[in-house]
Order: structure tokens, then C-alpha cells, then sequence
């Protein structure tokens, strides 16, 4: 059973979902399940086979998804007196090409979100970025070509 690593705050807001499927989301698509059935002919019932559906996906994908990934959580924190890169860093680079600065947060695969700046540790430019030191330059190949970045800072 392989470990994921998250940071602190990712795994927090996995025990806060766990928490709110099970004693809020779950108990209230029982609910509207007990609601719908009361209504009398479940055959054309639709808010009936959505609560239903709605319960399946809870019990069998959500919850056990969650649920497994707690149980293989390893928090990792960033040592800020590390001389290199690693998992948890923030890391400021310099697009070569364009003289643009970037900031990444190296996070795992499950708390990845571009659009906040999280990036993969085994995404491409993450994988690339491992064990780097400040000043050092680095060439990743992404869907758009090859990008060639200087790792300006990271903490």
C-alpha cells in the first residue's frame, strides 16, 4: 500500500470532506430518499432515483475514496532549512524565454490545482524541479514545447 504525501492543509480538508459526507451530505440524501418515498410510486419518481443514485455514489466511490486515501496520508512538510527542492516547496523560476517569473507549490497528484499555483511534484516541470537548487536551470517538455526555466528562489 503505497503512501501519498499531502501537505498540512490538504489533508486537513480531506478529514473536513470525510467529515461532511458522512455526517451532513450522506444524511440528508437519506432524507430526501425517505421524502421521495413517501411520495408514493417510486416508477416515475425522479427525485427518488436521483437520491438514490446520489447514496450509491456516496457509499461506493466518495466515501471509500476518501477513506483510502486518509489511510495512506503521509503529511509532509517542507523543511525551509533544506538546500534543495523537494515535496512542499513554493518555488519562484524564470521563464528563459519569455523573462517571466513563476511560482509553483509542489503539492501530490490529488491536491494539484493550476489555477492556485499547486502543481504535481510528478508533473513534468514538479519532476523536474526535485533536488534543485537556487540558481540552477532546469528543461522541461510540456505540451507546448520545451520550456527552459532558472529556479530563482524556494521556501
Amino acid at each position: 500500500m503505497d503512501k501519498i504525501k499531502f501537505t498540512q492543509e490538504a489533508y486537513d480538508k480531506l478529514i473536513k470532506d470525510l467529515e461532511n459526507l458522512k455526517n451532513v451530505e450522506r444524511p440528508r440524501v437519506l432524507q430526501e430518499l425517505v421524502d421521495a418515498r413517501a411520495q408514493g410510486d417510486l416508477s416515475e419518481n425522479a427525485e427518488y432515483h436521483a437520491a438514490k443514485e446520489r447514496l450509491a455514489s456516496i457509499d461506493n466511490i466518495e466515501l471509500p475514496k476518501l477513506q483510502d486515501q486518509l489511510a495512506r496520508a503521509e503529511v509532509v512538510a517542507f523543511d525551509p532549512n533544506c538546500d534543495s527542492i523537494r515535496f512542499g516547496a513554493t518555488v519562484t523560476l524564470t521563464n528563459l524565454k519569455t523573462k517571466k517569473n513563476v511560482t509553483y507549490m509542489l503539492v501530490s497528484p490529488e491536491e494539484a490545482n493550476a489555477l492556485e499555483g499547486k502543481i504535481s511534484f510528478k508533473s513534468p516541470i514538479g519532476a523536474a524541479l526535485m533536488g534543485k537548487k537556487k540558481g540552477e536551470q532546469v528543461e522541461v517538455t510540456t505540451p507546448k514545447g520545451v520550456n527552459k526555466f532558472e529556479v530563482v528562489d524556494f521556501k
